[in-house]
């Protein structure tokens, strides 16, 4: 692991912990050389998983991306970026739990609207109305409808 201020190849462990649920480790590092302490993350390593978009194209998942698309849409509904990494942490293992080597984008997005039912039906209306494409109210009162359910009444 190389030193970020430095770039010294050599550093040691100063604290490991588990982050993510269990899912990686969190390692405090020191530099043997201008002593910087910096902070790193270690994950299994997963096989590539290809996002199949609306446009037939295909890509890499990447859920860095798949975090800010997160953040940049409801984001504010949410107390704390940690939020956000775990909702993102599940959906990527729901994904690779599956055993495909592709996905299509559109289950990515359902279960990311399976996600925000249970936490926030604000950020559950606002993200499905980009990711659903809406063009009327109507399509926004049709959601909030299937998010309360057959219980509900009109």
């Amino acid at each position: 692991m190389k030193c970020p201020r430095c770039s010294f190849e050599d550093a040691k462990v100063i604290e490991s912990r588990d982050a993510s649920d269990g899912d990686a480790i969190r390692r405090r590092r020191e530099c043997l050389s201008c002593k910087h302490r910096y902070t790193t993350y270690e994950r299994i390593e997963r096989p590539n998983l290809a996002v199949i978009k609306k446009d037939g194209e295909r890509e890499l998942f990447d859920r860095k991306k798949l975090f800010a698309a997160i953040h940049r849409s409801v984001g504010k509904f949410f107390q704390s970026d940690v939020e956000i990494e775990e909702m993102v942490a599940r959906v990527e293992d729901q994904l690779y739990a599956e055993g495909s080597s592709e996905v299509n984008s559109r289950v990515i997005g359902d279960l990311i609207l399976k996600e925000l039912a249970d936490k926030n039906e604000v950020a559950y209306v606002r993200f499905a109305s980009v990711y659903r494409e809406f063009k009327s109210l109507n399509e926004f009162e049709e959601a909030l409808e299937a998010l309360r359910g057959p219980s509900s009444v009109k």
